[in-house]
């Protein structure tokens, strides 16, 4: 099993207790060491099942689990339970949820939910968009829970005018969601944290499922995350972390690279194995990574090795104006392609920020190049996917006002807006949720006797569908919904042409299938388990990326988006301060070494060949500007020309 290991990946996968840090480098086979040391810790006789291994995305998970069943022996009376954080998380909850007064069944609110949520709560406060817009308070909540700051706290570290008033948004927004039963992403983690820190026989119970923990991706794990690991480790302190420093690039989300910088002084008799052995890129490529990178001075001290020896210089290209870049980078992929041992897909286009590739796309469409822009809108954004989950999850949980509101007149069935509002105001003033006023036809007084109609006929509706689910399965009960309420009447009616209305209905249909395959998946297929595998998933996995990534195109993405991703071919284009450092860290700060983390996992993707171009004028709202190359571009090449 363990043959071809070097050396360094060996003492990975063998030391077998106390606490662990894995360093791996861009493209040293990370992944593989860490499925042989779960599969070596169940040859040594640890219960399958006692192994808890957490990730960031489904896909890692997923992927992690697969490669597990492909060299562990069948027939184990256990499996190790390789999870994403949230997932765990859930987990947790649903099991201990009770004792900070939430109801056991809760519902998960996702980004478009919590965008509702937030855009009601600014409303009752009175705080206008120009303030501060939905979509800024929840940021601003969100890197707040991510560091363990909660409702009542936020006021005092709230330092400026819109902190504080997303500090009193907080506040009720925290309250409007325990009300409705319901949990945003974030929270899934604050809760458990919360459990842990507070509730030690529940910490207790917990720790005493698992007897070795192993985290990858540890670079990004945030305040909250690190908690909960530390929690989840400290009784046997078999804790395996695995991770790259250099590849901490997601600050802005809340990740503290210092969690894996200081994990040695975070334990005690800390082992710390360096895989340094690249077997993705060439030498040349190898090279100006590891000069960009030695720039960095808070990092752990490694150097990657190149097993590919060789490879061809990486290029610096400079053009006039960013049309001529786009001209020039596509015209050279033309080149490529027309060679025949280059697909498009073997193509990768990597980007700083989301307006640069509108010129690179216009250039590929004239070039007739297949192409695909990584990140475009997701599947479960789509209208017809939220309409119809919104059923599912009222079904659910008939507590849960944002789904209610979503679909009271969806399709339209005589609920006017005036209506929902005269709804909402009479259950606020009575303190109940809107669903039971509803039920309790308390809410109709003073309404028309058709709106007061339309809503009963709702009511029923609702309540069959209710009824139908105790029977039916997810699937079929998804099937009923749809067919019941019409809603390929409304697809049809409201769609401007016939490849729109085609369009539309293929999603729900695809919607239906997501359905299928869950049943056909879990080993207990029910409705609350499809809803947070949907919601879960949606939050964390590359569903739609990785559909996108199996066409064969040229790959337009950002520099984020490409992480964990390889190519033979990377062009990485504009390479200008300002945009790469990006200007938002050379305004707060002057600390670039994000933005040089940035650089290098993008250096880092390429395989054979690496170009890495920039323009000497750009336009800004109109105008024409001169462009500084970035500094990145001389701290790859000072070796070679002797000094920068």
């Amino acid at each position: 099993m363990e043959g071809d290991l070097n050396p360094q990946q060996r003492e990975a996968v063998e030391t077998d207790s106390g606490p662990l840090l894995v360093l791996a480098g861009a493209g040293t086979g990370k992944t593989r060491v860490v499925t042989l040391r779960i599969a070596r810790l169940i040859e040594l006789g640890v219960p399958a099942e006692r192994i808890l291994a957490v990730t960031f995305t489904t896909k890692a998970a997923q992927e992690m689990r697969a490669r597990i069943r492909g060299i562990v022996k069948e027939g184990l009376p256990g499996k190790p339970v390789i999870s994403t954080f949230h997932s765990l998380c859930l987990q947790i909850l649903r099991r201990h949820i009770g004792e900070l007064g939430y109801p056991t069944r809760f519902t998960i609110y996702d980004a478009s939910d919590q965008e509702s949520l937030a855009r009601q709560v600014l409303r009752e406060i009175r705080v206008h968009d120009q303030q501060l817009r939905p979509r800024d308070f929840l940021g601003i909540m969100s890197r707040w829970k991510t560091r363990c700051i909660r409702s009542d706290q936020a006021g005092q570290v709230a330092d400026n005018d819109r902190e504080h008033l997303a500090a009193t948004a907080y506040r009720r927004y925290q309250q409007s969601l325990k009300r409705a039963g319901g949990v945003d992403f974030d929270d899934l983690l604050l809760l458990t944290e919360e459990l842990f820190e507070n509730y030690p026989d529940i910490r207790k119970q917990e720790q005493d499922r698992f007897d070795h923990v192993l985290v990858d991706e540890y670079q990004d794990t945030n305040d909250l995350q690190y908690r909960i690991v530390r929690a989840l480790a400290e009784r046997h302190q078999n804790l395996c972390v695995v991770g790259d420093d250099d590849q901490a690039i997601y600050g802005f989300r809340g990740s503290d690279v210092a969690h894996i910088l200081g994990f040695s002084r975070d334990w005690d008799n800390v082992a710390v194995v360096r895989l340094e052995d690249n077997y993705r890129s060439t030498a040349a490529i190898v090279k100006i990574a590891n000069a960009l990178i030695s720039h960095n001075s808070q990092r752990h001290e490694k150097v990657l090795r190149a097993a590919r020896r060789g490879g061809s210089q990486p290029r610096i290209e400079q053009h006039r104006d960013e049309i001529r870049e786009a001209q020039w980078v596509v015209g050279d992929i033309a080149r490529m392609i027309a060679r025949a041992d280059t697909e498009p897909g073997d193509i990768a286009v990597l980007f700083r920020t989301h307006e640069q590739p509108r010129l690179f796309e216009t250039e590929l469409r004239k070039a007739k190049i297949p192409y695909i822009l990584v990140g475009s809108r997701s599947f479960f954004d789509r209208r017809e996917v939220r309409d119809i989950l919104a059923y599912l999850k009222l079904i659910n949980i008939p507590g849960d006002e944002i789904s209610l509101r979503r679909i009271i007149n969806t399709p339209p069935r005589g609920i006017s807006t005036r209506t929902v509002d005269h709804l909402l105001r009479n259950a606020t003033e009575a303190g109940t949720s809107l669903w039971q006023h509803l039920i309790d036809r308390a809410s109709f007084g003073g309404l028309p006797a058709k709106a007061q109609q339309a809503c009963q006929v709702f009511v029923d509706m609702v309540t069959g569908f209710s009824r139908a689910s105790r029977q039916l399965g997810p699937r079929a009960l998804t099937e009923m919904i749809i067919r019941e309420i019409g809603y390929k009447e409304d697809v049809d009616r409201y769609s401007e042409t016939a490849e729109e209305k085609e369009a539309r209905w293929d999603t729900v249909q695809e919607f239906v299938n997501a359905v299928a395959l869950y049943e056909q998946t879990s080993s207990e297929a029910t409705l609350q388990g499809f809803i947070d595998e949907i919601v879960l998933g949606e939050s964390e996995s590359d569903r739609d990326k990785d559909q996108q990534l199996k066409q064969n195109s040229v790959v337009l993405m950002t520099l984020h988006a490409a992480k964990g991703l390889e190519y033979p071919h990377v062009y990485m284009v504009g390479l200008e301060e300002g945009i790469l450092p990006h200007h938002r860290s050379l305004k707060e700060s002057d600390d670039v070494s994000e933005e040089r983390r940035l650089a290098y996992v993008g250096v880092t993707r390429g395989e054979e060949t690496l170009t890495l171009s920039m323009a000497l004028t750009r336009l800004k709202w109109g105008r024409t500007y001169e462009a500084r190359p970035s500094r990145f571009l001389f701290e790859m090449i000072e070796n070679e020309s002797g000094g920068t």
